[in-house]
């Protein structure tokens, strides 16, 4: 949101060789027609076991010893709200097929061995604790607040509740291609976390890549979405000048896949209609250590975008767009 956005102050092989004697045939018959059916079971039981195992997925949030708060996992928000798959655990007396660093099946899944951390901006619980997100917070060059309330609709949709939902889908989404996702809080946090804290999130993990997700609060009669990238930042203990180039690879690829799953426009009001900005007083941007950038998915005050963004088809569709520019981005 534009007015206090990011820191705002997402085989059978039987060889089968012919008896020597022809008196033992029928014996071998009998032998090899119970050693097949069994054999074939066996293979059956290993597919299962592998298919089961495929679609294993966690759903990984930030520790809760980062801020006050439970740990418990959150349902999605609304009817069409789309989770994470469930756990599942299967048996097998063969063995699994092969995981990576992250737990993931390393077959035929585009994502797989990539961790992503998706940042859902803001907190609903914020409001309830201004003194907390109001506490100031060091961000290289200078100090912002620890978090803010974010913004909504005019009928109320408040953008921390958008962002948490589109969240949701996109690691569904990307857990279902491989990827472990971490989200830095699940509706599981009373508040926050900080934003110097959400960065922290996604550098403890190695992410591969970083998104946060937001929305605008701008004039009515603007419309449109924009991706921010971060600009160099070389001050105050923090330098963030390695993942500039990467992130601007990121922000292009998530800015094509999103206007082409939405069909949204650029940004009327940012930039001269590009959907870029480059900002360096965003916390979450100048203290990453991966390639990061922010993505306000509309203005949450113009008619059409709101009337979009309250719909949960269309934030599905959302959802989609940022799963395939990461997975364009992490392709490369």
């Amino acid at each position: 949101m534009r007015f206090d956005r990011d820191d705002y102050s997402l085989v059978d092989e039987p060889s089968g060789t012919a008896p020597t004697r022809r008196r033992r045939g029928t014996a071998a018959a009998l032998a090899l027609a119970a050693i097949v059916p069994l054999g074939f079971a066996g293979w059956i039981g290993w597919h299962a076991a592998a298919d089961d195992h495929g679609s294993r997925s966690g759903a990984d949030t930030a520790q809760a010893s980062l801020t006050a708060g439970g740990s418990g996992a959150s349902t999605p928000d609304g009817p069409d709200a789309a989770g994470g798959s469930p756990s599942a655990s299967a048996s097998s007396s063969s063995a699994a097929p092969p995981t990576d660093r992250s737990g993931a099946v390393t077959t035929g899944r585009p994502l797989a061995g990539k961790v992503i951390v998706i940042d859902p901006g803001h907190n609903p619980g914020n409001v309830d604790y201004p003194r907390q997100i109001n506490s100031t917070v060091f961000v290289g060059n200078g100090s912002k607040a620890c978090d803010t309330t974010g913004t909504s609709t005019n009928s109320g949709y408040s953008e921390a509740r958008y962002t948490l939902d589109v969240a949701r889908r996109l690691r569904a989404l990307l857990q279902s291609e491989g990827a472990k996702v971490i989200l830095t809080q699940d509706g599981n946090l009373p508040w926050g976390p900080c934003v110097t804290q959400r960065a922290q999130i996604a550098n403890a993990a190695h992410a591969d890549a970083s998104i946060s997700i937001h929305a605008d609060g701008a004039p009515g009669s603007d419309y449109g979405f924009h991706v921010i990238l971060p600009a160099a930042v070389h001050t105050g203990g923090v330098d963030n000048r390695s993942i500039v180039g990467p992130s601007r690879t990121l922000g292009l690829d998530l800015r094509a896949a999103f206007a082409k799953a939405t069909h949204e426009r650029y940004a009327t009001y940012i930039n001269h209609g590009t959907g870029l900005d480059v900002r360096s007083d965003l916390g979450g941007l100048n203290l990453s250590k991966v390639p990061k950038v922010f993505i306000e998915c509309g203005n949450m005050r113009n008619f059409g975008d709101a009337a979009r963004m309250t719909s949960p088809s269309w934030r599905q569709l959302a959802a989609q767009g940022l799963a395939s520019g990461l997975t364009a981005f992490l392709a490369r």
